[in-house]
């Protein structure tokens, strides 16, 4: 690198603080908290759920299929506790839930003790006047429960393990969406 490019000026976002740390813990100064706002400012940042955000075009104007089963009520659920229920009906969100268990701890007799149940969410986001598919993907991620312990306490293990894949699947999907509502008519 020549002495000339280091006299360029930077465009973009400015340098990060460093933070200090003291004993092998990151320690955050009240003058760095104090700034970081305004660093992220200065690069454009404005948050997804803020007035004029990204998020609120989405807000009350996306409708979910409707469920057909447990997964697809827990689903929907935090689908309308993230984006609001469907007042003023823009959109349709159509989607495809998969689940499988898998076992995951074995004993030496050959018993299943702890399960990881995963999950896939094919969705499609299109709009309602056109039927225009406007985005679209998959997400997917796992959780898991244990199998130990009495069958109720077994079947009250999967039942929220269920439950709590649904809602990180919902989170997912309501992030992409957030990502391309500025594109969104």
């Amino acid at each position: 690198m020549s002495s000339s490019d280091k006299t360029l000026p930077r465009r973009g976002c400015p340098p990060t603080p460093s933070l200090p740390h003291t004993g092998g813990r990151a320690a955050l100064s009240r003058r760095s908290l104090l700034l970081a706002p305004l660093a992220l400012a200065a690069c454009g940042f404005t948050p997804a759920y803020a007035p004029g955000g990204a998020a609120t075009a989405l807000l009350g104007t996306v409708r979910a299929q409707d469920p057909t089963d447990k997964n697809g009520f827990d689903l929907v659920e935090r689908l309308e506790e993230r984006l609001g229920r469907p007042e003023n009906h823009r959109y349709d969100l159509a989607y495809t839930i998969t689940t499988e268990a898998v076992g995951v701890g074995i004993t030496t007799e050959n018993d299943i003790t702890r399960y990881n149940l995963k999950g896939v969410i094919e969705y499609t986001l299109s709009d309602r006047a056109t039927g225009a598919r406007l985005a679209g993907g998959r997400v997917q991620s796992f959780t898991a429960y244990s199998a130990t312990g009495s069958t109720v306490a077994g079947l009250a293990a999967e039942e929220d393990a269920a439950y709590r894949l649904m809602r990180i699947l919902a989170d997912q999907i309501t992030a992409r969406l957030i990502a391309v509502s500025p594109s969104l008519p």
